[in-house]
C-alpha cells in the first residue's frame, strides 16, 4: 500500500469494488469523513454505520456551510461524517473540489472522501423495487436519470480517497468494509482480516495484501468437486495434491510472517489479506482458511470471510441494499 492514496476514476463498467485509502490508525488530528456518491448506492446506509462507530453524522449539509463548520477555530471533539450528494443544496463539482482542497490543506484535520457507487442495472432495480423516485428523474426515464447522474458525479469520484461499489454487497458487508477503515479498535492489538474472493468480481479494494492462487489445481474441472467449495475436505485434498502447493504455502507464510509485527509496530489497526482465484469458490477459500488458522496460532486477532463463495440458502442475496 502506497503512502499516498490513489484516486482512480470509477467508470460505469469497472469491475473493481473498492479503492480505499489508508485511514490513520491513531492520530491526534480531528477526523472527518465526507460520504458522497450516486443515488441509491448506499450513502445514507454508510452514514448510519459511521454513526454507530461514534461519528457525529450530518446528512446533506449545504456546501457553503462546510468550511465554517470546520474552520481552524473549531475543535472537533468526536469524529464527524457528513453526507453530500446531488441533492445537497448548492452542490457543484467545482465548489466541491475547492472545498476538498482547502480541507486537505487544513492542519490538524484528517480528511477521507468516500464515494459509493453501483452498477446502473443494480441501481435501476433498487429504485424500481423500492418505488422511490430518482432525484434526477423529472421527465426523463429512470435509466437516463441514472446515466446522467453518473456523468455528473464522475469528477467527484476521481477526487475520492475511497471508492466502494455496493452492487454485490449486503449491508453487513458494507459495515465490515467501513469498520475496517474507520472504526476505532477496541484494543491496541492489530486486527487481521483474511478474505477469499473471485477475480471475476474484482479485487477487494480494502485489501492490503493480495495473493493470486489461480495457478493451483482447479477443482472446478472435477465433476465430483465442482459443486462443492473450499470448505469441503475433498476439495482441500485435491488442491493440496498440486505439485507446487506445499512449496507455495511455505513461501507464503515466510513472506507474511515477518511483516505482521512490522505492520503492528507502525500502528496499523486493521490489516486485510485477500486471496483470489477465478470463481472465489474453491482454491481461494481453501488457502484463506489455511492462512487464517496459521495466523491464529501466531496469537493475532484474525477474522475469516469468503466474499464470493456461494451463499447459504438462508442468506440475503447481494445487491439488495439501498
Amino acid at each position: 500500500m502506497t503512502d499516498q492514496p490513489q484516486r482512480p476514476v470509477m467508470p460505469e463498467n469497472d469491475d473493481s469494488r473498492f479503492s480505499p485509502a489508508p485511514f490513520p490508525a491513531s492520530s491526534d488530528n480531528a477526523r472527518l469523513v465526507l460520504v458522497t456518491g450516486v443515488s441509491g448506492a448506499g450513502r445514507t446506509t454508510s452514514l448510519k454505520i459511521l454513526e454507530d462507530f461514534g461519528y457525529d453524522a450530518v446528512d446533506n449539509l449545504p456546501l457553503r456551510l462546510l468550511p465554517n463548520l470546520l474552520s481552524g477555530d473549531t475543535e472537533l471533539k468526536v469524529p464527524v461524517a457528513i453526507g453530500l450528494d446531488i441533492r445537497t443544496r448548492d452542490f457543484g463539482v467545482d465548489q466541491f473540489a475547492e472545498i476538498i482542497a482547502s480541507l486537505r490543506a487544513q492542519p490538524g484535520l484528517d480528511l477521507t472522501v468516500v464515494f459509493v457507487d453501483a452498477e446502473s442495472t443494480v441501481l435501476q432495480r433498487r429504485f424500481t423495487e423500492s418505488r422511490r423516485p430518482h432525484p434526477l428523474t423529472q421527465d426523463r426515464p429512470l435509466v437516463d436519470a441514472i446515466a446522467h447522474e453518473k456523468r455528473l458525479m464522475a469528477p467527484i469520484a476521481a477526487m475520492a480517497d475511497m471508492q466502494i461499489d455496493t452492487s454485490r454487497l449486503k449491508a453487513t458487508e458494507l459495515r465490515k468494509i467501513l469498520q475496517d477503515q474507520f472504526a476505532s479498535p477496541s484494543s491496541g492489538q492489530m486486527a487481521i482480516f483474511v478474505k477469499s474472493f473471485s477475480f471475476r468480481q474484482g479485487v477487494p479494494g480494502e485489501a492490503d495484501l493480495v495473493f493470486d492462487v489461480r495457478f493451483l489445481r482447479n477443482p472446478h474441472y472435477d465433476p465430483d468437486l465442482r459443486n462443492l467449495t473450499g470448505m469441503n475436505p475433498q476439495v482441500g485434498a485435491y488442491i493440496a495434491q498440486d505439485r507446487d502447493f506445499a512449496g507455495f504455502l511455505d513461501r507464503l507464510k515466510a513472506l507474511i510472517g515477518p511483516v505482521l509485527p512490522r505492520y503492528a509496530e507502525e500502528g496499523k489497526s486493521y490489516l486485510t489479506i485477500a486471496v483470489g482465484c477465478t470463481g472465489g469458490k474453491h482454491r481461494s477459500v481453501y488457502i484463506a482458511r489455511l492462512l487464517n488458522d496459521w495466523i491464529s496460532t501466531l496469537g493475532y486477532d484474525v477474522h475469516l470471510s469468503h466474499r464470493d463463495k456461494p451463499a447459504e440458502p438462508d442468506e440475503t442475496k447481494p445487491g439488495e441494499m439501498i
